[in-house]
């Protein structure tokens, strides 16, 4: 991809993640201020984000998702009335975070009402990103399946290295961090499912 071309796609994904927050704010009723409260992220910033006017990191994208009560990639799905089950290749739009250089592409269709998400990661070689956030309203659970390469993944306490074609699977109630300790790019699939949590009876 040459460099000129890169600048719409990015405007067109951040425009694409402005559309999905202030939309799951205006379906949940919170205010600016609450969402804010919620997520440790600041006012300006979320209002930064919801108008398009930032390219905020893999990390600040999280905290706003977890605050929604959402995984990291409902964030970027495009927000749709129809629900379609099919996605294409060719529709699918990649996004870089500025802090780790990470690539990712949400592999499912985009607001097809499912407890599953696909989404396709791109580790650079030596780099890593780290999620502060921990406990959620959502019980979410992950499996990483590596396709190429190999990437450390800690969850909590816990260290697991993660060789090509292996799988982990793990619940997303802890900070959790990836790195790519190689000199060659890592590629892993990262299969979601979300359950929410049940009404308690009275």
């Amino acid at each position: 991809m040459q460099e000129g071309a890169a600048i719409p796609a990015t405007q067109a994904i951040n425009s694409r993640i402005a559309s999905r927050v202030r939309a799951l704010r205006a379906d949940l009723g919170m205010t600016l201020d609450a969402l804010a409260a919620k997520c440790a992220v600041s006012r300006s910033m979320i209002s930064l984000v919801e108008r398009g006017e930032s390219s905020p990191t893999a990390v600040v994208l999280e905290k706003i998702a977890t605050g929604l009560g959402v995984p990291l990639a409902t964030l970027f799905d495009e927000f749709t009335t129809a629900a379609n089950p099919v996605s294409r290749r060719d529709e699918r739009s990649a996004w870089r975070d500025p802090q780790s250089g990470y690539l990712r592409r949400n592999i499912s269709p985009g607001n097809f009402p499912s407890p599953l998400q696909i989404v396709e990661v791109i580790l650079p070689a030596g780099a890593s990103v780290a999620f502060e956030t921990g406990s959620r309203e959502a019980s979410i659970h992950q499996q990483i399946w590596v396709q190429e390469g190999s990437i450390e993944v800690t969850l909590g306490s816990a260290t697991y290295r993660l060789a090509e074609d292996d799988c982990l699977a793990m619940r997303l109630n802890e900070p959790a961090a990836f790195r790519n300790r190689t000199r060659k790019p890592a590629r892993y699939i990262v299969i979601i499912a979300t359950e929410r949590a049940r009404a308690s009876r009275r």
